[in-house]
């Protein structure tokens, strides 16, 4: 026994040289490729099947035993080649035309498929197998019409359970699944929907429409990188695609920028993350999906600009009313300082998921800094942000200082309100310079409240002159 290898180079030899293939050498290739076929190595066969074919392109029979390895490998485009042959070469090839009807039928060719089984049975009237499938077809026939029907009535639950017992019955048939997939969409499943037109595009090798049906479906659920990804695989059977192109050149752009400020973000980058976002917002006006990442960034990085913040936290929301979104909406909110509306966000939140550990903590936060509004706060009386750095809580304090030293004023009325003004003005400095009091702070603790029970002591009219660099003297006057 020659290996398969050499033998098809000996072939090749005597072909070169004029001689043609022997009929001995011919069976030999059947029997090698049965015997592959037999132990399920299939591209073994099938490689021994080419040559038979190819050594004698009239013999019914080895194009009918290429066309079985074919099915077996799933390539029903390819058997379904080789039947038609047979059946051209030998019309009364009953085996070719039974196979050639299953193809016909699991691509939900139904017409077809009934033609070719009638054609079997006015051959065979007693062929079981045939008639068993004409009985099939015509039930998959009714469910499949009754399926389009109550898709126009919008009654997609039904026609997906249709739809699942004909895509049983004619696995290759794509439409079927895209079918089934929109129902998906319209129902709100997505990742079946997905699944299915994936499926969809293997079922076809050339399926550019597919590849632009799924790529766009994903696109609109805000999976960008994947929709990317399916668009180059129609690119790849057509590169100027007339769908594909303009969509690849479109979600190309969107995905640079999406996946910046994805990156930005995870680096704490958050003037590169914002920017890159609001690029996003530019370049799809309309998809929600996709939209809703960027507006999700920009609620939880922009801030230099709370307002700004809370607006993109309620367009985010209004896409996706999840409990991580709603816990960002509420911190937008608190930098804000609108806590009434950051404890319904963390409600709502802990409603959706009672077990999740950051609502608990948010809400607890939020109330303690809606307590402190009520008395001091610090950023307040400085007029600085919470994220002021140290140097610019010392610049602010300085300003306010020079501003209500109570020397400047002579009225007493107005000299016992700068007083107490400057009391604070001390106190916010005393707090926001210290690390460990200002997280105190942050957290909704006063860490110079008495009542609190943790405070430090701190006497303003006792402390004050410890502060380093300040240049005023303190002269307070009390009646």
């Amino acid at each position: 026994m020659y290996p398969c290898g050499l033998l098809l180079v000996l072939l090749n030899l005597w072909s070169d040289v004029g001689g043609s293939v022997s009929e001995m050498e011919i069976d030999r290739h059947l029997e090698l490729g049965r015997d592959f076929l037999a132990r399920g190595q299939l591209q073994d066969a099938l490689t021994h099947f080419h040559a038979a074919v190819d050594g004698d392109p009239n013999n019914s029979l080895t194009y009918y035993k290429r066309g079985a390895v074919y099915l077996a490998l799933g390539k029903s485009k390819l058997a379904l080649q080789d039947f038609d042959k047979v059946l051209q070469l030998n019309s009364d090839f009953t085996a070719a035309r039974l196979q050639r009807a299953k193809v016909l039928r699991k691509q939900a060719e139904f017409a077809k498929a009934e033609e070719e089984f009638l054609s079997v049975l006015w051959m065979d009237d007693n062929n079981v197998e045939a008639s068993a499938a004409l009985q099939d077809i015509a039930t998959m026939k009714e469910d499949y019409s009754l399926a389009k029907e109550l898709i126009k009535q919008g009654r997609y639950d039904e026609a997906v359970e249709l739809l699942t017992r004909v895509i049983e019955f004619s696995p290759w048939a794509a439409e079927l699944r895209e079918m089934r997939a929109e129902c998906h969409m319209k129902m709100g499943d997505y990742m079946s929907a997905v699944s299915d037109m994936r499926a969809g595009t293997k079922l076809t090798s050339d399926d550019t429409i597919g590849f632009f049906k799924l790529s766009h479906m994903l696109y609109r659920l805000g999976f960008v990188d994947e929709a990317l990804k399916e668009i180059r695989e129609c690119l790849k059977l057509d590169p100027e695609h007339k769908d594909c192109f303009p969509f690849y050149k479109k979600i190309r752009k969107v995905a640079k920028k999406l996946n910046e400020a994805l990156e930005a973000e995870e680096s704490r980058d958050y003037e590169t993350c914002t920017s890159s976002a609001e690029s996003v917002l530019k370049l799809e006006p309309n998809v929600d999906n996709v939209r809703f990442t960027a507006h999700h960034l920009l609620c939880k990085t922009y801030t230099s600009d709370p307002s700004l913040a809370v607006k993109h936290c309620q367009e985010a929301l209004k896409v996706r009313r999840e409990p991580e979104v709603l816990c960002d909406s509420a911190e937008a909110y608190l930098n804000a300082e609108m806590y009434d509306d950051a404890i319904r966000d963390v409600k709502d939140a802990m409603e959706m998921d009672t077990g999740y550990q950051r609502a608990k903590e948010l809400l607890q936060k939020a109330q303690q800094r809606q307590k402190m509004s009520e008395s001091r706060d610090y950023y307040k009386i400085l007029d600085v942000r919470r994220t002021a750095t140290k140097q610019q809580i010392i610049k602010a304090y300085r300003k306010a200082a020079q501003k209500w030293h109570p020397d400047n004023f002579q009225d007493s009325t107005e000299k016992k309100k700068a007083e107490k003004k400057f009391i604070d003005i001390v106190a916010a400095k005393e707090v926001l310079t210290d690390e460990e009091k200002r997280a105190k702070f942050d957290k909704g603790e006063d860490p110079l409240d008495p009542e609190s029970g943790k405070h430090s002591g701190f006497n303003p009219f006792q402390d004050f002159p410890q502060f380093h660099g300040s240049p005023f003297q303190f002269k307070f006057h009390f009646n």
